[in-house]
């Protein structure tokens, strides 16, 4: 694969899961990489690695998304360093599980400017330099969870679900001008996500790794597809909820992340 060897991605989230997978992958394949996450040591430590290793050239930028001027922040940064961006990976986001009323109102605004509203803007900030050039492409990390109503992770499942929407919808808008949009759809991944939402871990039993998760998500971005989703089970089982009545899908998906007094206390 050398769609994007020699040229420049931009991964959000890098510091972890996904987002590492992918800068791995490409490095490998002599993609430059702008690496951005909140966490400075992380960023320094994967570019190391991918230096020493691969011999990638990376650029690094800690930044938090949640701030509300943050993508503007990131967008300044390759303007300034003169960084034609080929290759966007929309990777940054993080959910919560749990009763949505019980949880707090700052950590859900947080991840709706996390997960929708940094993609929103980066998006739009660097798709028109693509448009221009009349090349390019935007990954958007969206969740299997986007496709259905997900009680116990629903305002993460509605934030997914936006990521799909917008990038099938993008993917048909910018084709005729030579650039691609995707969503990445995943299933449980092996990633920190768990911990950060307090999800307890038998809901993550049939994992797959972010590695293969990262891989899936090239290789549907070089074929063209606007979405793509990560393991067979999980693109059976999504769309065989598609064909059921929503209203037993939400049922279903309760009965299966119902809270249990088993779960260790948030």
């Amino acid at each position: 694969m050398n769609r994007w060897q020699g040229q420049w991605a931009l991964i959000t989230g890098a510091s972890a899961g996904i987002g590492w997978a992918l800068a791995e992958l490409l490095a490998k394949r002599g993609t430059k990489l702008v690496l951005t996450a909140r966490r400075r040591e992380r960023l320094e430590s994967l570019a190391g690695k991918l230096a020493s290793e691969y011999g990638a050239t990376t650029e690094i930028f800690p930044v938090d998304l949640a701030k509300a001027d943050g993508a503007a922040e990131l967008f300044a940064f390759t303007e300034g360093k003169g960084i034609e961006i080929d290759l966007l990976v929309n990777n940054a986001g993080f959910g919560s599980y749990g009763e949505f009323h019980r949880g707090s109102l700052d950590w859900f605004r947080n991840m709706v400017q996390v997960n929708v509203t940094a993609v929103v803007e980066l998006t739009h900030l660097y798709l028109a330099g693509m448009v221009a050039r009349r090349r390019g492409d935007v990954m958007i990390v969206a969740s299997t969870a986007a496709f259905q109503p997900v009680p116990y992770i629903s305002c993460y499942a509605a934030t997914k679900g936006f990521d799909l929407l917008f990038a099938e919808g993008l993917a048909e808008e910018v084709r005729q001008y030579g650039v691609r949009v995707m969503a990445l759809c995943p299933g449980s991944t092996d990633t920190e996500f768990m911990g950060v939402a307090k999800q307890p871990e038998r809901h993550f039993r049939f994992a797959e790794s972010a590695e293969k998760v990262a891989q899936t998500g090239l290789n549907g971005l070089e074929a063209g597809k606007t979405y793509v989703i990560s393991g067979w089970l999980n693109y059976l089982q999504t769309h065989a909820e598609r064909l059921a009545p929503r209203p037993f899908v939400a049922r279903s998906a309760a009965a299966l992340l119902s809270p249990s007094h088993t779960d260790p206390p948030e």
